[in-house]
């Protein structure tokens, strides 16, 4: 199966174990999400794959093996979108986005065609270029939270990881979100989400991994994966459904 394979990955940080033994496919041209209570390993699952924590256990992107090896080189395959990055320089959003392109070349060789091509549609796809010369620092939260994904997008890595993407944006941006994270992965890429809203999970991801506390405990399709048992077990929640672009989707009504 092309795309990322993991093996019996395992993370601790500070010697407690806070991931135990996840084994885990998604191919590419996938979008899967990764849900769970809060502190249940989704951020160290994607840092651990990222190669920005240790871990046990084997990891694989399409025939090779992740891990060791130059930085520039991983970087080149992965895209990574932390839950927050801070933008404390008054850089222009072009100027921020092209740093997703510091792993293809010499920072200070400055940019290269193919530099100007992918940072251009990646300000396009999430409707950015008119503000392209506007410096970071006067955006609003939601805005800079979209400028960070084009920056990861501008990489053109084969593996993009968000980490909560939608967080810091309004509901209508959060459909084109996750709309275009689902185009991405069409178009032959792995894409791990980390997602806190249930609905947009199981409407947008092709696959959902649940994980609690540190194990993952479900991982299929959204309908199949997201049953009202689990919901109760894992999340403490009542959910009804309705019925989206031919999915049935839960919506939270209460706790249990």
């Amino acid at each position: 199966m092309s795309g990322l394979v993991l093996d019996r990955v395992s993370v601790s940080l500070g010697g407690q174990p806070v991931l135990h033994d996840v084994t885990l496919a998604v191919g590419a041209g996938a979008l899967l999400a990764v849900v769970g209570p809060n502190g249940a390993g989704k951020t160290s699952l994607l840092r651990a794959v990222a190669g920005l924590a240790p871990y046990t256990g084997t990891m694989r992107l399409g025939s090779e093996m992740l891990g060791g090896g130059p930085a520039a080189a991983r970087a080149r395959r992965i895209a990574y979108l932390p839950q927050r990055s801070e933008l404390a320089w008054a850089l222009s959003v072009r100027d921020v986005v092209l740093l997703g392109r510091l792993p293809h070349g010499d920072p200070f060789s400055g940019a290269t065609p193919q530099d100007v091509r992918a940072v251009a549609a990646a300000l396009d796809r999430l409707g950015l270029a008119a503000l392209a010369d506007r410096p970071v620092t006067e955006l609003s939260g939601g805005e800079r939270a979209r400028v960070m994904l084009a920056r990861a997008l501008a990489t053109e890595a084969p593996l993009l990881l968000a980490d909560e993407p939608t967080a810091a944006l309004d509901p209508a941006h959060q459909l084109a979100v996750l709309g275009l994270l689902r185009e991405i992965a069409a178009e032959g890429r792995t894409v791990l989400a980390v997602l806190h809203d249930l609905t947009l999970a199981a409407r947008f991801a092709d696959t959902v991994a649940v994980l609690d506390r540190g194990r993952l405990v479900a991982a299929g399709p959204p309908e199949e994966t997201l049953s009202d048992a689990l919901l109760g077990r894992v999340f403490g929640l009542a959910c009804t459904r309705v019925a989206i672009d031919g999915r049935q989707v839960p919506i939270p009504l209460a706790r249990l």
